[in-house]
């Protein structure tokens, strides 16, 4: 079985992580945990104005996020989980909806595990759901773990 959970470092994606973990999973299992380094310009008339440097630095972030992200849940996947399975972890640049989609399909997983950050009204409109994107358009099963408020 191929288990695709993809993290980024949120209350939701922690939930999403320890769910995974906390399975017993059989033999020969390989979950890949992946997070994707999002950049988040809107462009302005000023976007061309900006240094160089500051597109850099924004990318920087993205990613250092995205490891810390990628650590975080390889550590308690690792820690919690039977022995027997193949873990492994993968940063990619993007848009996370498209991303997680098409890695999903590229690496023929069973199960994509995500969090929801239970958005609703304008932040979901401004910011879109990626988990219902993955729900309705993943190639395979797919898990969305709520974090109660």
């Amino acid at each position: 079985m191929k288990v695709l959970v993809a993290v980024d470092g949120s209350e939701s994606s922690k939930a999403a992580v320890a769910s995974v973990a906390a399975r017993p999973w059989p033999a020969g299992t390989e979950i890949k945990i992946l997070a994707v380094a999002e950049l988040h310009i809107m462009p302005t008339p000023e976007f061309g104005m900006l240094p160089a440097s500051y597109y850099e630095q924004a990318a920087e972030a993205a990613h250092e996020l995205a490891a810390a992200a990628i650590k975080s849940a390889a550590d308690i996947i690792q820690q919690r989980t039977t022995a027997g399975l193949t873990v492994s972890t993968d940063t990619k640049t993007g848009f996370a909806k498209s991303v997680i989609l098409d890695e999903a399909e590229r690496w023929g997983a069973d199960l994509v595990v995500v969090g929801s950050h239970g958005y609703k009204g304008v932040q979901r409109f401004l910011l879109g759901s990626v988990s219902a994107a993955i729900a309705a358009h993943a190639p395979c099963s797919v898990e969305i773990v709520r974090v109660k408020k």
